[in-house]
């Protein structure tokens, strides 16, 4: 089995071996789509290797709700089939998979008349069912029925006129990005080739069939031409900028759609569950987080900047309408310590029948040689991965072995169970405090020894990140050399969530931060200094933005915001 650390000198081997030999299957996207299909291809035997031009999950697949959910409120839309299917998977994720990643969490869904207790409650009780029907679907209790005193005991934050009675129900969180690089470190041990920072610009063609993609290193600027038998577009939001890459408009369109989430301290709502509220729109969501509280989301239409949405004063305002209609003491924009904005790529189309796909996915092969496959949802990840890649088997004349992934626990669930049991003694072992060893095992499950490793060799690494005490500055290192991050913006937003969980949105981390980054990245100390530098004014004018009244107002100033690495496409000031 190959290593599964995705660090500097993972992703040279990676991109020497990709420009060396013919493929079997280039993934272009590093979102948990495009990381789902690397590894559910490599684990069917097929050479493969993945690029993303930015950051692995930097796109949607960091900015999402963190629930691994069946979708309560398709149920409405008697999308049942989806619901069923979604469900399955977030079993799958939670008992076999990814335990160590994927956690339950109870949500309250409050009612303001009698009635409405018949008709949640059926939805509810059905979802469970729908549940209950699946496989691998232990371990989260049933739903019960709460009178309003019962719901204010659960959440007394709540104004007692916001409710007649409550109905509390049970789904999953994650945190989004870890587990797609937690995907992607899976799929590097079983041989996939894997780099980020890397842009596709063009498809490689023999007559009408793609070959492959030429692509450029945006760290180094050197081009590579990678040949592959297939080609999978993965690219979420971008579907639409890749198929150009072919000619015309392809088979798959993509809308985009902007959620907004705020994050405000966990001492700001005195409740012990998560809740879901209904809305004129869709749902509203407040999601426990460690020591924090999600709120959200929005969802509006977007067609400026894809790589940085912006969150505008409006959006803001819209969460915090909504959420203090039913809290006692209101919440207001100085409560807000974080805001993180993402799009979810909709399937769209000319028919009301292609319209109404929006939640579901689609894979098509416009061309010999390129896969394409769009829409979906996180928690069927897998479910897509493994539609695109029965895609392939079929583009390379069959012989393929069927999907293994229902079967494939990711890197850190063997042994978690055991571990966390054990929590205690590694605190004594380690040295670190029991709550220390507890956040870790969450964060890395079994893989946990190799960040405990790093404490050993340096003290000075178990010791708390400054400006950020929830994190060690152990998991800083541990980023870069195992988990691919290359910038300091792919450290404090995605490898830890330092971005949206204090104050300061990170800017007192940054520079211990970027310090311990520059040993395993090789930067000198001006190249320090430039991460932080771009690190800071890439926050300034997020905040800027979000004191803007208009989409167009926010985006037009974190637009300009300058890039670390800009893609090759870019026309930035």
């Amino acid at each position: 089995m190959a290593t599964t650390w995705l660090g500097p000198k993972g992703r040279a081997t990676a991109l020497a071996s990709m420009a060396d030999e013919e493929l079997d299957v280039l993934v272009v996207g590093g979102g948990i789509v495009g990381a789902g299909i690397a590894l559910d291809a490599v684990s069917r035997g097929l050479s493969t290797g993945l690029i993303e031009a930015r950051d692995f999950a930097s796109g949607t697949s960091s900015r999402s709700s963190k629930l691994i959910h069946g979708g309560l409120r398709y149920l409405e839309q008697l999308d049942f089939e989806l619901v069923q299917e979604a469900l399955q998977e977030r079993g799958l994720l939670l008992t076999r998979l990814a335990p160590h990643l994927v956690r339950p969490v109870p949500f309250l869904f409050p009612f303001q008349h009698h009635w409405e207790r018949f008709y949640i409650g059926a939805g509810v009780a059905l979802y469970d069912t729908l549940a209950m029907t699946s496989r691998n679907n232990r371990g989260l209790p049933s739903h019960r029925h709460l009178t309003r005193s019962g719901a204010m005991r659960v959440f007394p934050a709540l104004k007692r006129s916001a409710l007649a009675g409550a109905i509390q129900y049970w789904d999953c969180q994650v945190d989004d990005a870890r587990y797609v690089t937690t995907v992607l470190r899976t799929a590097a041990g079983l041989g996939a080739r894997i780099a980020s920072r890397v842009q596709a610009v063009e498809f490689l063609r023999e007559g009408e069939h793609v070959v492959g993609a030429t692509a450029a290193d945006l760290e180094s600027g050197e081009r590579l031409r990678i040949r592959a038998r297939q080609v999978v577009n993965a690219a979420g939001v971008w579907t639409d900028d890749i198929q150009e890459m072919v000619g015309g408009r392809g088979q798959i369109h993509v809308s985009a759609s902007k959620g907004v989430h705020l994050v405000v301290p966990r001492d700001r709502i005195q409740a012990s569950s998560g809740m879901i509220l209904q809305t004129e729109k869709s749902v509203l969501f407040v999601i426990p987080w460690g020591r924090h509280w999600i709120i959200g989301t929005t969802d509006t239409p977007w067609d400026l900047d894809k790589e940085n949405p912006a969150a505008s004063r409006a959006d803001i305002d819209y969460v915090l309408d909504h959420v203090n209609q039913v809290l006692r003491t209101p919440l207001g924009r100085d409560d807000v310590e974080g805001v993180y904005a993402g799009l979810r790529p909709l399937l769209s189309g000319e028919s009301e029948e292609t319209s109404k796909l929006s939640r579901e996915h689609t894979v098509a092969h416009p061309v010999p040689g390129l896969v394409l496959i769009a829409g979906g949802k996180y928690t069927t990840y897998r479910v897509m991965a493994k539609d695109a890649v029965d895609a392939v088997a079929h583009g390379l004349g069959g012989g393929v072995p069927e999907s293994v992934t229902d079967r494939l626990p990711l890197v850190g669930a063997d042994g978690y169970s055991a571990l966390y049991n054990q929590r205690h003694r590694l605190a004594r072992d380690s040295g670190l405090h029991v709550s220390r060893i507890s956040h870790l095992l969450r964060r890395f499950g079994s893989a946990v020894h190799d960040v405990l490793d790093l404490i050993k060799e340096r003290e000075d690494l178990g010791r708390p990140l400054a400006g950020s005490d929830d994190y060690l500055r152990a998991e800083v290192v541990y980023a870069v050399e195992a988990e691919g991050a290359r910038h300091l913006e792919d450290v404090l937003s995605r490898r830890t969530r330092i971005t949206f969980e204090t104050w300061d949105r990170g800017i007192a981390a940054a520079e211990e931060a970027a310090e311990l980054m520059a040993e395993p990245l090789g930067w000198d100390r001006a190249q320090v200094e430039r991460e932080v530098e771009y690190y800071r004014k890439g926050i300034e004018a997020e905040r800027a933005a979000q004191e803007q009244d208009t989409d167009q107002e926010a985006d037009a100033i974190q637009h300009g915001a300058p890039e670390i690495v800009p893609d090759v496409h870019a026309d930035r000031s």
